[in-house]
């Protein structure tokens, strides 16, 4: 690559992060933010005509078949979080973890898996997991620094453990199967919620005196009895997971699955009004239109900046370093944790993917693999500041300072930089089961 080549493609780049963050400065709205950056770019450095292009774009990237999944699963969200499933689950799950080391702990990591499962949103799932185990917590003596950081960390699981949002918005950028990442977050998200139930168990063990005095037992027949209540919620993950599986529901349809399954949860649980309706609804819709308006911004920029040439001189200039792709995962690692300290995660994933997704298949990276990599570091940014949307809420529940919840959240983030290292030495664990599905007869 010449000198030349470099020094134009380092201008396009600086106008482009010029043009972005000063755009987002001004507190516009992501989405806009990104068409903006996307038409400046074709102003200056394309002959093309934006407006016909912007129009053509947006329209195309707001109407994939594949992205109705992801206001369904929203949908589904929000009509659980209105149930009574956060109180039954609690006292389904408290009977048998209070005899792990470590105790009722335990629930912030296993209700946020079992919750994520159904919900596909961190937020939705750190929200209606946290209104269940602080008060519990808090009441039984659990040190503060605990519950606020295993739930700030264990709620990321939202975005990992099928149905999750994050996948559904990566697999539409790169146009992979939307169920094969489903497949493939299933074992890496509960291998980072055995790890977090492994670090409660050795702060219990290194700790002693500040872990609580053991719950009464109620007898194997009462666990039983208060298991029942976690019934509903294993239904609808066997409903919606199971169909996707045995290729009997595309995502889409598997989506669809879970309202209807919800909708009925909620109408035999009683808490199926007009009034929770129309909340659920206008919930989903608003969510469901802040992200679309993000892919709409981001196709527009992934079509400007390939106009420009900026992803494909970036894809030469690095492979022109042969870098190996163990050391292009580390630099992607330390990239991502930089930029999700700014950004939240949708939005770090579909800015991002215009430029680094040649550079990846370059590497001979598969790419159903590196979603799940891309999600594992979306989750350390939902728990870094300043911009770190967990944080945020569990300030907004807890009136913590936000340097406090930083504080318990950082052994959460060592343990998913963890995790990205298993990742690379076992890259099976997240390609074993999607290969094993389309292997599998129907």
């Amino acid at each position: 690559m010449t000198g030349f080549d470099r020094s134009a493609t380092g201008l396009k780049i600086g106008v482009f992060l010029f043009v972005m963050f000063f755009l987002l400065g001004s507190g516009l709205w992501v989405g806009l933010a990104l068409m903006g950056v996307a038409y400046m770019g074709m102003i200056g450095f394309t002959s093309r005509n934006p407006g016909s292009s912007m129009s053509i774009t947006i329209w195309t990237g707001a109407s994939s078949w594949t992205l109705t999944s992801l206001p369904l699963f929203i949908w589904m969200g929000e009509i659980l979080y209105r149930t009574k499933l956060s109180e039954d689950m609690f006292k389904g799950l408290a009977p048998w973890l209070s005899r792990l080391p470590g105790g009722l702990l335990h629930t912030n990591v296993v209700g946020c898996t079992v919750f994520a499962a159904v919900s596909g949103s961190s937020a939705a799932t750190l929200t209606t997991v946290g209104k269940m185990s602080i008060p519990e917590l808090r009441k039984r003596g659990y040190p503060e620094f605990m519950i606020i950081g295993t739930l700030a960390g264990a709620a990321t699981l939202g975005l990992m453990i099928p149905p999750s949002l994050t996948l559904i918005v990566y697999g539409v950028s790169v146009k992979e199967s939307i169920t094969q990442l489903f497949m493939a977050g299933v074992l890496p998200g509960l291998v980072l919620a055995a790890l977090f139930m492994l670090y409660i168990a050795i702060w219990s063990w290194l700790r002693p005196q500040e872990a609580p005095k053991p719950e009464p037992r109620i007898g194997f027949i009462g666990a039983l009895r208060n298991s029942a209540l976690l019934l509903p919620v294993f239904a609808l993950i066997i409903l919606v997971i199971g169909s996707m599986y045995t290729g009997i529901a595309t995502a889409t349809e598997a989506a669809a699955f879970g309202v209807l399954g919800a909708l009925v949860l909620a109408l035999l649980q009683g808490s199926l009004t007009w009034r929770s309706f129309v909340d659920s609804l206008l919930g989903a819709t608003r969510t469901s239109a802040m992200i679309a308006l993000i892919l709409m911004g981001a196709s527009f920029l992934t079509l400007s900046m390939g106009f420009t040439g900026v992803p494909r001189t970036l894809a030469e200039l690095i492979a022109s370093y042969n870098l190996s792709p163990i050391a292009l995962i580390a630099a992607l690692t330390v990239f991502y944790i930089i930029i999700g300290m700014f950004l939240d995660g949708i939005s770090a994933v579909v800015l991002t993917m215009a430029i680094i997704e040649p550079m990846v298949r370059g590497a001979g990276i598969d790419m159903i693999w590196f979603g799940i990599f891309i999600v594992v570091v979306v989750e350390m940014a939902q728990i870094t500041p300043p911009v770190g949307f967990n944080l945020f809420v569990l300030q907004g529940m807890t009136r913590h300072d936000m340097s406090y919840i930083a504080r318990t959240a950082l052994p959460m983030f060592l343990i998913m930089v963890l995790m990205v290292g298993i990742l690379v030495l076992y890259p099976g664990l997240a390609t074993w089961l999607p290969k094993a599905m389309a292997q599998a007869p129907r």
